[in-house]
């Protein structure tokens, strides 16, 4: 299959789909739970992103979409680990004999894939590896579908998907959480922390001089809350939950953006 460059053009989509990322309300449950089951496993996780120099996360949403966090099967493609993969990329690792162990297995997958030489792990860096991944079906042949290998779950996905290699379906729908919902889930609750890129100070002043009459909230929701989270939300690197409530992690964002705490923070001051 015919490879996509990470053009300049690309690297903004990536950004901006990120920022906008908004999980189905009816999902959220899942995939908090999903969340909450990868947490238990991370040492596991850790252990191959450090002799590999990827990022552990990067690892635990390919693991969730290739095989729902089973450590019994490759990362490869969800085959049992009692023996060589069956299905794409076939007879892997090459080397060694089954029963393969999970960490091996995953070094190998990530290998293949030459994730190990890869060093931007920028959100844009981070999503066009996870898109290559599974492969650029979706954006070559059935461009109107984004990805649901990223964003199924998501506000930017409805469906449409392949069912089998080569097989597509425009009724069929994902029935998993896209790699991207739950990288954007786990950055709202600050399990990760991904890259920054530098802010446009202009807006930021703009920002701190005309909604900064939003207060600090320890108790719940206030009026135009939500609209100030959801402009926070379209800065580089802020990722909160537009829930209405203007507590410490919006508190936090603004003062990312603007250089300020929201006012009544009890930060303000220190």
């Amino acid at each position: 299959m015919p490879s996509v460059s990470l053009t300049k053009g690309l690297r903004s989509e990536y950004q901006t789909l990120f920022d906008s990322c908004v999980i189905d309300s009816g999902k959220s449950g899942e995939v908090e739970a999903l969340i909450t089951k990868l947490g238990n496993h991370r040492e596991r996780y850790f252990a191959v992103a450090e002799a590999l120099n990827i990022p552990w996360y990067f690892i635990t949403v390919i693991h969730n979409m290739e095989s729902s966090q089973d450590f019994s099967c490759h990362l490869h493609n969800g085959d049992p680990l009692s023996a060589r993969t069956v299905h794409v990329p076939q007879n892997r690792p090459p080397k060694g004999l089954p029963p393969f162990s999970w960490e091996e297995s995953a070094i190998d997958a990530l290998k293949l894939k030459r994730l190990h030489r890869w060093q931007d792990w920028s959100v844009a860096g981070l999503l066009y590896k996870l898109e290559g991944y599974n492969g650029w079906g979706y954006r070559l042949y059935h461009p109107h579908v984004l990805s649901p290998y990223l964003w199924g779950y998501s506000s930017h996905y409805k469906g449409g998907k392949y069912t089998a290699d080569g097989r597509w379906s425009d009724a069929a729908v994902s029935k998993q959480c896209g790699t991207a919902t739950l990288l954007r889930r786990m950055a709202e609750k600050a399990l990760v922390e991904l890259p920054l890129p530098p802010l446009k100070q202009s807006v930021a002043r703009h920002m701190r001089q005309g909604l900064s009459w939003v207060r600090y909230s320890s108790q719940g929701p206030l009026p135009y809350a939500r609209e100030l989270q959801e402009f926070l939300n379209t800065f580089p690197g802020i990722y909160i939950k537009p829930d209405g409530w203007p507590g410490e992690k919006t508190s936090e964002a603004f003062q990312k953006v603007t250089g300020y705490y929201l006012q009544g923070d009890p930060r303000v001051g220190q």
